[in-house]
């Protein structure tokens, strides 16, 4: 982790102090001796700081990482968690109560999502081993293997289930009687996928760097983007604005593509070259993107900490919001100009895109934060986190 000049060095937990003692300084040999019997209760700066944690709730039934977590879309008072130990959890955001445990699973669960009517959710590991439940009565209704597992989404209006597997192949499913269609790609991952808001477009990013808007009734595929204009590395994530008609995509190639979803064309690409200080020419990858709901803005998150800010009528960097460590995920806030981001630091944090500035963060985790989720009207963020817990924090601002 790199400091800014303005932050003091801190100690991390696998660094040993080492300290010289003037064997002929019988005062400070006292004063060490003397100061065993406290040293239990001494801690560096780091681990004091792993002992704040704003957080107002914290979820600890999972016994290894936990890898994802979700909301319900209608009451935003469920959560559903997905863990390294084969395990999913719905629970209530509220009381931390467990409604019910997805069990059955053979390897670590990496999705977890519900329906658009929170009706059911869906869990998916690693290994391919696809689960719907039936959130009310509590049992597993459907399942499926596809071999390795990519992605995993709900329809945005209709019980209809949406995979990407290793094998490029897209497939679809309707709950629970399981008609399936798939949708062949190139022979290489899907490795990002997303349902457009009119339900009947899906754009799947692959390995190779390729992009397909598929027709999902029709089941064949209306653009195919590649080439020079199109990513040269590993598709890594992908957003739409609200109406579907633009898609921002990320990659491993550090750039950022704003895509035409009516024509296929690329309308623009983002990227920042790296620091001076960092003096290097390699790309940083992209791990999230987003649009603004409010202001013609996007946002892009890249792995070395920074956060950009582009104009989209203009496609300028407006500002570069700088974190300490790699940023896993972004989210807008639905009816604001404000972005919340989770980082390797196991931190959230809110930044005002219009001005660039931090407007708050939240400690808890003592691990990096895997995935998160604000709920509709942003007053709480639900996290995942590699320490094996799920924590729930109350977003409090002035201006609230």
């Amino acid at each position: 982790m790199e400091n800014s000049e303005e932050n003091t060095v801190q100690l991390h937990g696998d660094e040993e102090i080492i300290e010289v003692i003037d064997l002929n300084d019988t005062e400070q040999i006292t004063t060490e001796a003397e100061s065993t019997a406290d040293y239990e209760g001494w801690e560096t700066e780091d681990e004091m700081k792993a002992d704040q944690d704003d957080s107002d709730f914290t979820f600890n039934k999972h016994t290894g990482s936990v890898f994802c977590i979700s909301l319900d879309p209608v009451t935003n008072n469920l959560a559903i968690t997905g863990g390294e130990d084969d395990k999913g959890y719905v629970w209530n955001v509220i009381d931390g109560q467990v409604l019910f445990e997805c069990t059955g699973h053979k390897d670590s669960v990496t999705c977890a999502t519900f329906s658009h009517d929170s009706k059911l959710a869906a869990t998916g590991d690693m290994s391919g081993l696809i689960k719907v439940w039936k959130v009310e009565a509590k049992q597993e209704i459907w399942s499926f293997e596809i071999g390795d597992l990519e992605w995993l989404q709900w329809h945005p209006c209709a019980p209809v289930l949406l995979a990407g597997a290793a094998d490029g192949n897209m497939w679809m499913w309707k709950i629970p009687n399981g008609e399936c269609k798939t949708f062949q790609g190139p022979n290489c991952q899907a490795t990002s996928g997303k349902v457009l808001p009119d339900g009947k477009r899906a754009v799947v990013g692959y390995e190779d760097g390729t992009l397909r808007l598929w027709d999902l009734k029709q089941g064949n595929a209306s653009h195919v983007i590649k080439g020079y204009d199109c990513h040269q590395g590993p598709l890594t994530c992908m957003d739409c604005n609200k109406d579907g008609t633009l898609v921002l995509t990320g990659s491993t190639d550090g750039q950022a593509k704003l895509i035409n979803t009516l024509t296929g064309k690329v309308l623009g690409s983002f990227s920042f070259e790296n620091s001076e200080e960092e003096n290097t020419n390699e790309n940083i990858s992209v791990e999230s993107v987003g649009f603004c709901n409010v202001l013609p803005l996007i946002a892009v998150a890249y792995l070395d900490g920074s956060l950009a800010i582009y104009d989209l009528t203009t496609q300028s960097l407006r500002h570069k919001c700088k974190h300490d460590v790699g940023i896993v995920h972004l989210q807008w806030e639905q009816a604001s100009a404000l972005v919340a981001t989770c980082n390797l630091g196991g931190v959230v944090t809110l930044w005002d895109s219009r001005i660039g500035k931090m407007v708050a963060e939240y400690h808890g985790h003592t691990a990096e934060i895997l995935d998160f989720k604000l709920n509709r009207d942003a007053s709480m963020a639900v996290t995942a986190g590699g320490d094996h817990k799920a924590k729930v924090f109350s977003l409090q601002r002035p201006d609230r």
